[in-house]
């Protein structure tokens, strides 16, 4: 019996050594690459600026596809004018602001700093105006 019992507590010792000289390396679940802080960098072919449309607001509001509708219009627009490369347009999910009425756009100027502005346009009236403001990004 005391053989028995020298022979776990062996046992268990071994056990715990391997434990605890595992536990001091890096667990096999885990990446052991060294982290690469250098993130590749390219300049957008959109050089005036992003234009982004909230595709939820319409969604939310009635099931309408406004959103996607403005998002089109505003596209075609812009490669009508040949303004197409200089400005993105792009859909995005919830952007947070959730107007009861309108859809969420904010123009991202390729060179601005800080916050851009959110703006809530009506998909029908306000259109034009918006796309003046676009516009502005480029001069």
């Amino acid at each position: 019996m005391n053989k028995l019992i020298q022979r776990i507590k062996a046992l268990l010792q071994r056990i715990l050594k391997r434990f605890s000289s595992n536990s001091e390396q890096p667990s096999p679940l885990i990446n052991s690459r060294p982290l690469d802080t250098s993130i590749k960098s390219v300049s957008p072919r959109w050089e005036s600026g992003l234009v982004l449309v909230c595709s939820q607001c319409a969604n939310e509001q009635s099931g309408s596809t406004a959103s996607e509708e403005l998002e089109n219009w505003l596209k075609s627009r812009l490669k009508f004018e040949g303004l197409w490369g200089e400005f993105r347009v792009v859909n995005t999910s919830c952007l947070g602001v959730c107007p009861r009425m309108g859809i969420t756009v904010v123009i991202v100027n390729n060179g601005s700093v800080g916050n851009s502005p959110c703006l809530i346009v009506n998909p029908q009236s306000d259109r034009e105006l918006l796309y003046s403001r676009i516009k502005q990004n480029k001069e």
